[in-house]
C-alpha cells in the first residue's frame, strides 16, 4: 500500500504556453502604441551618377546658423537668442535685393537676400547639440516660412492658407519656396 502523505500533487503546465501566447498576442492587438515623431522634410532627389551636382549660392543670398556644443546659436557668426531667429529668417527671405519680388516686404538691403526662391538658409550643428534644441530651430524657421507664406496668401488670394486650393497652394509653395541646407559648407 502506498503512502498518501509523501506524494506530491502535480500541477499540469501543459497549457501555460498556449495562455501565455494568447495573452501576448492580446497586449500586441490591444496597446496603443505612440507614433513616431519627426521633421516633416521633403528630401532632394539624389544626383545622377556622373552628374556634378553642386550649384554655386551667391554669399548674400545664404543664411549662416550655426549652434555649438552648448547649445549657442550663431546667425551670421553672432550670438542670437532662438527667440530672433524666425524675425531674422523672415527679414532675409523676404529683403527683395534685386528688386525682382513685386510681393516682398523687405527692406532692399544689398547684404541680404535677392529674393525668397534664391535665398537658402544654412543650418550647421554640432554633433553635441542638444535634440531639444536642434527641433526648437527647425521649428522657428518652420514657422518664419509659414507666416510669410500666410501673409502672401491673405494678400494674393484673401484667404488662410487652409482654405487654399491645390493650385493655390503651389503657388504660395513656389513663391516662398522651403530652401534650408544642411550639408556641409565649402
Amino acid at each position: 500500500m502506498k503512502n498518501s502523505r509523501h506524494s506530491m500533487p502535480q500541477v499540469n503546465a501543459g497549457s501555460m504556453a498556449d495562455i501565455a501566447f494568447l495573452l501576448l498576442i492580446f497586449f500586441l492587438v490591444t496597446a496603443m502604441i505612440p507614433k513616431d515623431k519627426g521633421i516633416n522634410r521633403k528630401l532632394p532627389t539624389p544626383c545622377p551618377y556622373g552628374e556634378i551636382c553642386d550649384t554655386q549660392i551667391n554669399k548674400r543670398n545664404m543664411l549662416e546658423v550655426h549652434v555649438n556644443s552648448n547649445n549657442e546659436l550663431f546667425v551670421e557668426n553672432e550670438i542670437v537668442k532662438i527667440e530672433n531667429l524666425k524675425a531674422l529668417a523672415i527679414e532675409f527671405l523676404d529683403n527683395n535685393g534685386d528688386k525682382s519680388c513685386n510681393y516682398c516686404n523687405g527692406k532692399n538691403l544689398n547684404a541680404s537676400s535677392d529674393n525668397p526662391k534664391e535665398a537658402v538658409i544654412s543650418l550647421k550643428n554640432d554633433s553635441q547639440t542638444s535634440y531639444d534644441f536642434y527641433i526648437q530651430i527647425q521649428d522657428e524657421l518652420t514657422k518664419a516660412y509659414y507666416e510669410l507664406r500666410s501673409n502672401y496668401a491673405t494678400t494674393k488670394f484673401k484667404k488662410s492658407v487652409n482654405a487654399l486650393t491645390k493650385a493655390e497652394l503651389l503657388e504660395v509653395r513656389e513663391a516662398y519656396p522651403f530652401i534650408l541646407s544642411e550639408a556641409e559648407l565649402k
